[in-house]
């Protein structure tokens, strides 16, 4: 018999349901901290403006350089971008020290899936796709997969 999951009761939150990004209120209320934990994981990962624009979908610098000051209502979209890109960083953390965690995005990789390059220009070639693709890589060496 499996053993069931214990789910925590935390006031205001609901472990069960992921939040609808497709709601405007949802994307309001999770927007700024999305902003600010994208620029700062771009920060530790030493990723260009250029490439930190690709990131979050090709957008235009001077967005980009809004968004930094403003921050702004962000598209489901790019707020999944976020997401798949926090989860990325969460399991870096948790699988290496910080100082490979951080340099891991950057350096040249020798699994078949980046063909040698690094998991940042795999994510740039590929997208959305390629950010859960790397995410699913990492989610599987936690697992001990």
């Amino acid at each position: 018999m499996a053993a069931a999951i214990q789910v925590p009761q935390v006031a205001g939150y609901n472990f069960e349901a992921a939040p609808n990004l497709a709601d405007l209120a949802t994307r309001r209320r999770l927007s700024p901290s999305a902003i600010q934990g994208f620029l700062r994981i771009a920060a530790r990962w030493r990723v260009r403006d250029e490439d930190a624009r690709q990131l979050l979908g090709g957008i235009s610098s001077g967005s980009f350089y809004s968004l930094k000051k403003n921050p702004r209502t962000l598209d489901q979209d790019t707020l999944t971008r976020i997401s798949l890109l926090v989860g990325i960083f969460k399991a870096l953390n948790i699988l290496y020290s910080s100082r490979l965690a951080d340099a891991w995005i950057t350096l040249p990789n020798t699994n078949p899936m980046f063909r040698g390059h690094t998991p940042l220009a795999y994510m740039l070639r590929l997208g959305q796709p390629g950010m859960m693709h790397v995410r699913q890589l990492l989610d599987a060496r936690r697992g001990g997969q």
